[in-house]
């Protein structure tokens, strides 16, 4: 590809300025999945998520297909917003770890409570409560993730020092997964930003700032390059097609061979290898490119409704959370003294709480619409 190629396909001045849909279904899609994704990894036993639909859904929708897809698109969605400054985006990262902070209550402290008061087992309610409530989740690091780059838009780095930046860390983070440093606290506080764990397994450390940084930070990048695209679809003809080949080789060869992030234990996924990093990327870049070809076949209802449900992720996220861990931590466990459950009532518990999550946001659009149009009212 010579110079005369990006200079017809990509733009010196930003043509695209309004919502891509192609970034709305990266979101909508995968997090349509996350009940099937949380429910499964809840009611299935270790055994079960070796093999068929749970490990489909555990090890590959809700692997490198999910994660990897929100953040690059949250990195991605900043410069198609109307708020897009560094200060934006500082408030943008501190609503994020407030909302996990609140999340955390909704989804560990209130139910793991009732849990305990229920059945009075204190192993499994009690002991990994301290660990679920202070750990670092996606919301965490999403939160952390925004300030970063929020830094670096004040600090005024150029693009290649951002991804350098990132890319740095991320080899760092690679080196330095799997750190225990001896006292459960300091665990807990930098697994934040390196993957610590502990014997015990109990330390969550899910998306460490170190490892998956890079990540947003390139969602960002692919969004400024974005704007500028002439032509998308000869753009994502162009390199989608060879992204998406090359991902899914590494996909099929690190399964065969369990490495990255299919090496043995969850954690391998969490505190992933640079080398996964690339593969993410590779895939999520070209599965924006068949979901925009998807969304040019698609009826107009449906693309509005992966819009209307990206704008919602957090909110869907949150609480289709509440749904899962009151219904497997507390209500399965209580009846069944456990939370393992057959397939084919987990496939029907998950496909009830996407409704049911709409349903609540739904709800609570509408409580929020009625307050600002009295506040409105209200004014002289």
């Amino acid at each position: 590809m010579n110079m005369s190629f990006f200079q017809k396909m990509i733009s010196k001045e930003p043509c695209n300025v309004s919502r891509q849909i192609e970034l709305d279904y990266g979101k909508a899609l995968p997090i349509l999945c996350l009940p099937f994704i949380h429910c499964i990894i809840e009611c299935c036993t270790e055994e079960q998520l070796l093999h068929g639909v749970p490990y489909a859904f555990d090890m590959i929708i809700g692997g490198p297909m999910a994660a990897p897809m929100f953040m690059f698109c949250m990195g991605a969605t900043v410069h198609f917003s109307k708020n897009h400054s560094a200060s934006d985006m500082a408030k943008r990262g501190l609503r994020l770890l407030f909302v996990g902070l609140l999340l955390n209550i909704f989804r560990f402290l209130v139910p793991f409570l009732v849990g305990y008061a229920v059945t009075s087992d204190a192993e499994h309610f009690l002991t990994p409560l301290p660990f679920f409530f202070f750990g670092n989740d996606v919301l965490q690091f999403a939160g952390l993730a925004m300030l970063c780059i929020a830094l670096m838009i004040k600090l005024r780095l150029p693009k290649s020092a951002m991804l350098g930046i990132s890319l740095s860390l991320s080899v760092a983070g690679s080196f330095l997964r799997g750190a225990d440093l001896g006292n459960d606290v300091l665990n807990v506080i930098f697994g934040w930003f390196i993957g610590t764990e502990n014997e015990a397994g109990l330390i969550v450390s899910d998306f460490p700032l170190l490892n998956w940084l890079i990540v947003p930070v390139c969602g960002y990048l692919f969004g400024w390059l974005l704007q500028r695209v002439k032509d998308k679809k000869r753009f994502y003809l162009t390199f989608s097609p060879a992204l998406l080949a090359a991902a899914v080789a590494y996909l099929f060869i690190g399964d065969h061979f369990e490495i990255g992030m299919f090496a043995e234990g969850e954690n391998a996924y969490y505190h992933m290898l640079t080398y996964d990093v690339a593969a993410c990327l590779a895939l999520t870049i070209g599965l924006l490119g068949l979901y925009y070809a998807l969304s040019r076949v698609m009826p107009r209802f449906l693309n509005r409704f992966m819009t209307f449900t990206s704008s919602s992720i957090t909110a869907f996220y949150c609480i289709h959370w509440v749904f899962v861990r009151l219904i497997t931590n507390v209500l399965l466990y209580a009846i069944n003294g456990t939370q393992v459950f057959p397939l084919p009532g987990t496939l029907l518990i998950s496909l009830a709480i996407v409704p049911a999550t709409f349903a609540v946001i739904l709800i609570y659009n509408g409580i929020k619409n009625k307050i600002r149009k009295r506040e409105r009212g209200a004014e002289p």
